[in-house]
């Protein structure tokens, strides 16, 4: 029996070093680069159009839910960064701060011409981490009687959060994000807003992304700086990392307050308004990669893809290109007319004058759900050649009738989302412990030696539903000794209805109201 390593189109692979397996998924597929500017990167057309896919999705289920689209300075006045203490001192440490509005040419000693900063601006500028502060600005001249609530705005912008350990996606120091800042004339209403839009963030992970999430609550020690509330939702990688996939936050009175949000009620009182935010970014795409692909390369979503299938004309022979290269058109044309839950299908034809099976490579690391080759011999057959990216087919489906797999092709890309979804969700299942002892719980978690380091093999661990008695301190030392947060509080149950009961804290012994997410994470 051989013990060959199978070949695989992405070297090293998870099992040998899951950090590197993921930055050169993302550069098979041609997705983004690292730019000139550290820790900011470029997104290439690829994953462009991924994340506009995304956007499109999210921005439809945003005005469906009654929300506008609008934007915002990207520069705010420091003074209104102070006015929300707690904010201040959350974002402070990750702000980038513009001091001055020109350069001038100035000689040195050696006459090499240098551009140095000149012109100090009266007030520094921060580059926005977020918008909370100045969109509440906004919202102070906008608010004036109850009859102008709710307000309910969107923004697709980027924001810079000056990160010293950056990764493509999942953590730069610019990103591309939406975030949604409401305001009402009720706490009930803002908390409801705050829970709908959790669910429009789960709706979409599970439905769009193909990624099972736990929705929950965060506690005091993760929760968003300034917030009464933060809610999540929290996804499981291939390394059994937690990736927050998403936030929604009830803000309370604490930033209308800070921002002079103010309004005449239905009994002629001024009043304060609730207000709250919400956000995702580019980590999605991140999550995307961490959830779905392989050591061949990248494995889109089918509703996200930018491509659906690709087709892929096989011409050996000069003289049967023009007739299949004509019949692959056709193809293109008939597919594009199909439909499924992601919309019209997407086809591309890549006619490139080179090797199939380089061409066939290219395609499967950019992740592209379904390949069709065509060629003369399928023409004579009334047959195609297809290739599904989540799954080896047999060969008595591998080669169906032309007219069956046009008709098919729906069915078939809901197929592939359902299988990914289904198969991370057992990943998830097979990953998740409910423990009650600290000493089974730290082993757990501990690394152990292992000649691959980062392998994800060599990490214990992956979701743990354990009681908490909500203590920050001992949250803080758990994250301290294993590099383990709580992840969330769900809101409903993870693995069994009793993950909702109360029970014993195995750090303390203390009461616990029910039990938590623990993990390590993104």
């Amino acid at each position: 029996m051989s013990n060959a390593k199978p070949k695989t189109a992405i070297t090293p692979t998870r099992a040998e070093n899951y950090p590197e397996w993921y930055q050169q998924v993302i550069d098979a597929a041609d997705l983004a680069e690292n730019s000139e500017v550290r820790g900011c990167m470029v997104i290439k057309p690829w994953g462009y159009r991924l994340w506009e896919n995304v956007q499109r999705g999210l921005d439809d289920m945003f005005k469906a839910t009654g929300h506008e689209n609008a934007y915002f300075p990207l520069f705010i006045p420091v003074s209104l960064m102070e006015k929300e203490a707690s904010h201040v001192e959350g974002f402070a440490k990750e702000c980038a701060v513009v001091t001055h509005h020109r350069l001038e040419a100035r000689k040195d000693d050696k006459g090499v011409t240098k551009l140095v900063p000149a012109g100090p601006l009266e007030e520094p500028l921060v580059v926005r981490p977020t918008s909370e502060t100045i969109i509440g600005e906004s919202f102070a001249k906008w608010v004036k009687s109850y009859r102008d609530l709710p307000l309910l705005i969107n923004q697709w912008a980027n924001v810079v959060r000056w990160e010293m350990r950056t990764r493509l996606f999942l953590r730069t120091a610019e990103f591309l994000w939406q975030e949604g800042h409401t305001a009402h004339a009720t706490q009930a209403e803002a908390i409801e807003e705050t829970m709908k839009m959790l669910g429009v963030y789960a709706e979409f992970a599970e439905s769009w992304m193909a990624i099972p999430v736990i929705q929950g609550e965060k506690t005091a020690g993760e929760r968003f700086p300034g917030a009464v509330q933060t809610w999540c939702i929290e996804a499981m990688m291939q390394d059994r990392k937690a990736l927050q996939a998403g936030t929604s936050h009830f803000l309370g009175q604490n930033f209308a307050k800070g921002s002079n949000i103010k309004f005449l009620d239905e009994n002629n009182q001024l009043v304060h308004a609730w207000t709250t935010s919400w956000g995702v970014s580019t980590r999605l795409i991140g999550a995307m990669i961490m959830t779905h692909a392989d050591d061949d390369g990248m494995v889109m979503p089918p509703k996200l893809s930018p491509q659906h299938v690709a087709i892929l004309p096989v011409t050996p022979k000069p003289e049967d290109r023009e007739r299949v290269i004509a019949s692959c058109r056709e193809l293109k044309a008939q597919l594009e007319q199909q439909t499924f839950a992601g919309g019209r299908v997407r086809v591309i034809i890549d006619d490139r004058d080179m090797r199939g099976g380089e061409k066939k490579w290219h395609w499967v690391k950019k992740g592209v759900p379904v390949r069709v080759e065509v060629g003369a011999r399928d023409l004579d057959q009334g047959t195609v050649a297809i290739g599904r990216r989540d799954v080896q087919l047999p060969k008595d489906q591998a080669f169906p009738q032309r007219a069956a797999f046009v008709e098919g092709i729906g069915a078939m890309l809901q197929s592939i989302h359902d299988n990914l979804f289904q198969r991370a969700l057992a990943f998830r299942q097979e990953h998740t412990r409910t423990i009650d002892s600290k000493d089974e719980f730290y082993a757990y978690f501990t690394e152990p030696k292992a000649d691959k380091p980062n392998s994800p093999t060599a990490i214990h661990g992956g979701f743990v539903l354990a009681h908490f008695n909500g203590d920050p301190k001992l949250e803080a030392k758990i994250k301290d000794d294993l590099k383990v947060t709580v992840r969330c509080i769900p809101r409903t149950a993870v693995r069994d209805p009793s993950d909702l009961d109360p029970g014993t804290c195995p750090f303390t012994g203390e009461p616990s109201k029910q039990r938590v997410v623990w993990a390590k994470s993104y």
